[in-house]
């Protein structure tokens, strides 16, 4: 391992497993011996857990695109800023269910023409990619029905609709081509062990995560 660590996303649409698939890893790389911190977007630190409760509560219309790009990149700074890079520094994996491509398709390109906006305020606040992201991939109407069938609090997105999951989904892909050197695609569309096999694989090919 390098001393400055590895830090892995998962990305996918609502209702494609990919919560799962990093919690999976994330126990595959401790069983391995690895040091893992698993977090999530927004969130895993605590004042970015306080800005998830009022970006995934409540009315699907309670935030304009704008506000919603700020009040993200303001849990992400706390996030990395307090969890992320210490783990880093420490020569951890960190294993996180979404990060800044999550912010790039769902308040920059699906919910408006806002994409620069997020780039400009990423490289200004947050300056820091994933050095693997994991997109598990799956049919919008099937992520979508998985989703809502959970019915928690945290459903604001899902209840845009299947017309922002088709969105996100195109999105996500467009962004595995234009970072193509970082992400890799698993199909989600299958039972859970046959997916976590094929992270596994992908985690085991990239660099310093391969068995010794």
């Amino acid at each position: 391992m390098s001393s400055q660590g590895l830090f892995i996303s998962f990305e996918g649409i609502d209702g494609s497993g990919k919560s799962t698939q990093a919690r999976l890893l994330a126990d595959h790389l401790r069983d391995t011996g690895r040091d893992v911190i698993l977090t999530r977007e927004p969130g895993g630190s605590p004042g970015a857990e306080e800005i998830r409760a009022l970006v995934l509560q409540g009315d699907p219309d309670r935030w304009s695109a704008e506000t919603e790009i700020l009040l993200f990149t303001a849990a992400r700074r706390d996030h990395v800023e307090r969890t992320i890079r210490p783990a880093l520094a420490a020569g951890k994996v960190v294993v996180c269910d979404r990060f800044a491509d999550s912010t790039r398709m769902y308040q920059g390109m699906s919910r408006g023409d806002l994409r620069g906006v997020v780039d400009s305020l990423h490289d200004l606040m947050i300056g820091l990619e994933p050095d693997l992201t994991i997109l598990i991939d799956m049919d919008p109407s099937e992520g979508l029905s998985r989703a809502l069938s959970r019915r928690g609090a945290e459903e604001r997105f899902e209840d845009f609709g299947e017309d922002l999951q088709k969105a996100m989904r195109a999105g996500f892909l467009a962004l595995a081509d234009e970072f193509s050197d970082r992400y890799r695609i698993v199909d989600g569309a299958r039972d859970v062990e046959a997916v976590a096999a094929d992270v596994r694989a992908v985690a085991e090919r990239f660099g310093s995560l391969r068995p010794a």
